[in-house]
């Protein structure tokens, strides 16, 4: 355990010029840090064992970076060494899955033909109705869907699925939501004008 400011200055000089017992003693020492520190990002696709490696390697990251002459501490430094490289971890195992460039375009036929046909109707349109628009068997429609839902509740659970959750709702602000919503009429009105001059 690093007992003061000037130990903890005096490490850091020996990790910095690759003195490996050093850094060891201040990863050794700020553990219980990253630990608390990484358990926030649970339940975004790491388990917290995964979580508190990865922040390991931002701590050690950090002992060959860390500047013990600027007067800062080296927790204060490492969070940022350790924030990146959990984030970064989740950026990477949360990563879009794409999907072929043919089913691309029946899925894009798919959104314009459910937006318009729900104007339309005032209602989300049944996937008989969407084959009938489209031209498609009823199992090309249901295809479709799987590869892209359209609909998110904002009164739905985020976090954990239980009902205290936060909700995505609550999460957006009044602007985002408002920026949302023109977004939205913007592309339903040029669907319709599309629509018009077909």
């Amino acid at each position: 355990m690093i007992t003061d400011i000037e130990e903890e200055r005096e490490l850091a000089r020996r990790a910095r010029s690759g003195d490996e017992p050093a850094a060891e003693q201040l990863v050794t020492a700020n553990l219980r840090f990253v630990i608390a520190y990484v358990k926030r990002y649970q339940g975004h696709g790491l388990d917290l064992n995964d979580l508190v490696a990865i922040g390991n390697e931002g701590l050690w990251r950090a002992t060959r970076k860390f500047d013990p002459e600027r007067g800062v501490k080296f927790i204060s430094y490492a969070v940022w060494w350790v924030r990146q490289a959990v984030l970064k971890a989740l950026a990477e195992q949360t990563r879009t899955v794409r999907f072929p460039i043919n089913q691309n375009a029946s899925v894009v036929r798919f959104a314009r033909a459910q937006g318009m046909l729900a104007q339309e109707l005032g209602r989300t349109p049944t996937d008989a109705e969407l084959a009938t628009a489209l031209q498609q068997p009823v199992e090309e429609i249901r295809k479709a869907r799987q590869l892209f839902v359209t609909e998110v509740s904002l009164d739905a659970p985020i976090e954990g699925g239980d009902a205290s959750s936060a909700t995505l709702g609550e999460r957006l602000s009044t602007h985002e939501l408002s920026k949302i919503e023109s977004r939205a009429d913007e592309i339903l009105r040029r669907e319709f004008i599309d629509r018009l001059f077909r």
